[in-house]
């Protein structure tokens, strides 16, 4: 079967979020030597230097934007079993930002038109083409347009994957013809249409693919609904036959306690005693107390509202000041709650850590430093850093939403059964009492053991994902 992946940002590549780790491990777990997968991502300048210097210069070609003619050059990469893409053009991508340009909407049009007339240009006849998140949208549509007057394009067919619905590519209706090239007959409320003068990029995702996905059980079934859909309830509805949960998974190469070299010390489900070395590296590293009896709990993540950044805020204070704990943080976003946790930090200093930027490495250290890891999302498609965290032996406490109520099982004190703590609804007191269960737990050693064995017991590797995922392209051809 040949398969294209398109993403707007592919690791080790380029990163900016979870879409990066999806698209850099599922092509490679799809990518059998039954399977020809390939995968295109712009070649923005902001990829390291030690990746430019190995890919290779395969051609170029040209595309219609309105009333210019675009430069394509293709340059590519045989890593594994897959194949990478790079589409240069320096207008586009040679930027200081891969996302928030003012011409988002000209960039990732021209990104989707080059991507479906590559196919053609390097004649790879795809049976599935699987887009991601508004940046690709328009390629199930560019697709069934193309097929119009093109026998190469009409047996292909179409996976679209929502990552985060938050975020749809809401761009004036005008750019679809006067720069896509697109008939304005697809701007009706059936198809693209937004508002009176907007057109949705995700939206053309979900209408237009052969089959949609999100990246979660639980998570489809939310965006069904007003609470979750950000407006595109009706859509997703009408289109529901097609919508498909697949849980994401993490790649156990890259991550991997035995063999990752961020951290302190190796460690692995019957040398756990270990782990504790890197809470100690941590404690030395961000001037807490050295001391590896003192509970910590770490966030890694983005600072912003959907990750229930409010409901920490509200009751850290009080965790602060009647609980032995060490508090770490580890990630950027809104500036007010970035303020908010140096605020702690001045105040608490033996017992929080606040540090506002991200570093992969520091991040792998922290996963396996960490007692606890704390993710009250008020909505989560997926999750990552829960997946990432059972892997290492630390403890996730979530809300029981999206992706976090598929991975993560309550433990259960009577059976002595579970991988992690939950709490159900958006309620700050319910996030307390779920952190104080924890805590008092980690009290109990060996309870606590029996749950960090049973969280990196825990499967989460991308082989049983992958298999859906070739299911449903099978499926799909039939």
């Amino acid at each position: 079967m040949k398969i294209l992946y398109v993403s707007s940002e592919v690791a080790p590549f380029i990163k900016t979020g979870g879409l990066a780790d999806v698209a850099g491990s599922l092509p490679n777990a799809i990518g059998k030597p039954s399977q020809d997968v390939r995968v295109v991502l712009p070649l923005y300048s902001l990829i390291k230097d030690k990746y430019i210097t190995d890919i290779k210069f395969e051609k170029y070609y040209f595309v219609d934007l309105g009333w210019r003619r675009q430069y394509v050059g293709v340059f590519s990469l045989k890593k594994g079993n897959v194949t990478y893409y790079f589409l240069d053009n320096e207008y586009y991508f040679k930027r200081s930002n891969i996302y928030g340009e003012y011409d988002d909407g000209e960039r990732f049009i021209y990104f989707q038109k080059a991507v479906v007339c590559l196919l053609k240009e390097i004649n790879f006849k795809a049976h599935i083409v699987h887009c991601n998140d508004w940046h690709t949208g328009l390629i199930p549509l560019y697709i069934k347009d193309f097929a119009k007057g093109d026998n190469f394009y009409s047996d292909m067919k179409s996976v679209y994957t929502i990552h985060n619905i938050k975020y749809q590519g809401i761009f004036p209706d005008f750019i679809l013809w006067e720069i896509g090239g697109l008939s304005g007959e697809y701007a009706n409320y059936d198809g693209l249409r937004h508002s009176h003068d907007t057109i949705n990029f995700m939206k053309a995702g979900i209408v237009y693919s052969d089959a949609f996905t999100t990246v979660s059980k639980s998570y489809a079934q939310e965006i069904k609904t007003p609470e979750y859909s950000e407006g595109l309830d009706q859509c997703i509805k009408n289109h529901s036959y097609k919508l498909h949960g697949l849980v994401n998974g993490i790649d156990y190469e890259v991550f991997n306690p035995e063999t990752d070299v961020n951290l302190k010390e190796y460690y692995n489900i019957d040398t756990i005693d270990k782990k504790t070395n890197n809470k100690l590296e941590i404690q030395r590293l961000y001037n807490l107390p050295v001391d590896e009896d003192i509970p910590m709990i770490a966030m890694i993540t983005r600072l912003a509202d959907l990750k229930g950044i409010d409901l920490v805020t509200y009751i850290l204070e009080g965790l602060l000041q009647k609980e032995n704990i060490q508090f770490v943080l580890l990630g950027t976003g809104e500036k007010k709650y970035e303020d908010s946790f140096k605020y702690f930090q001045s105040k608490y200093p033996n017992k929080l850590a606040s540090r506002n930027y991200f570093d992969e490495g520091e991040s792998h250290l922290l996963y396996a430093a960490a007692d606890m890891l704390l993710m009250p999302s008020l909505a989560e498609p997926c999750g990552i850093s829960q997946l990432i965290a059972l892997r290492y032996g630390t403890i996730p406490i979530v809300r029981e939403t999206g992706g976090l109520k598929d991975t993560i099982e309550p433990y259960n004190i009577m059976t002595n059964e579970g991988n992690g703590f939950g709490f159900r609804n958006k309620d700050a007191g319910e996030l307390l009492d779920a952190i104080k269960k924890a805590l008092n737990m980690i009290k109990d050693e060996e309870k606590w053991n029996t749950i960090m064995k049973s969280a990196m017991n825990s499967k989460n590797d991308w082989q049983k994902s992958s298999e859906e995922y070739l299911k449903l392209y099978e499926g799909l051809r039939l």
